[in-house]
């Protein structure tokens, strides 16, 4: 193999996106993630329709499944980012409404993320 055949395959190495796999930390703050959408009572909107937190939660957890099983997401703020704000079939961001306030679902996540940490 040639100089610039085994340069091109490192250049090949560095440019292609490596597999995320997430970490028993961030594997733990998305379960509990998905713990405190299903203890909240909160309604779940997506694509217009709302749904129960238990909907919610079986809904996200295939989106996440998929998501691991493609390694594309390795934390928790991944997890919020690529499977609990938007609506990968329409583009359109989730809601949730609790206690009858209604806010973007990804700043709904990050709150409870950060109540999270700091509680750890």
């Amino acid at each position: 193999m040639g100089r610039s055949a085994i340069i091109g395959l490192l250049l090949l190495g560095f440019l292609l996106p490596a597999s995320a796999v997430p970490s028993a930390k961030a594997k733990a703050e998305i379960a509990q993630l998905m713990d405190a959408l299903s203890e909240s009572g909160c309604r779940f909107q997506r694509n217009g329709s709302w749904h129960d937190a238990a909907e919610a939660r079986a809904h996200l957890q295939r989106k996440y499944d998929y998501l691991l099983k493609k390694g594309k997401v390795d934390s928790a703020e991944q997890f919020i980012e690529r499977a609990a704000s938007v609506s990968s079939m329409s583009g359109r961001a989730y809601r949730v409404r609790c206690d009858g306030k209604e806010q973007d679902a990804a700043g709904w996540f990050n709150g409870q993320l950060k109540r999270l940490r700091g509680a750890m």
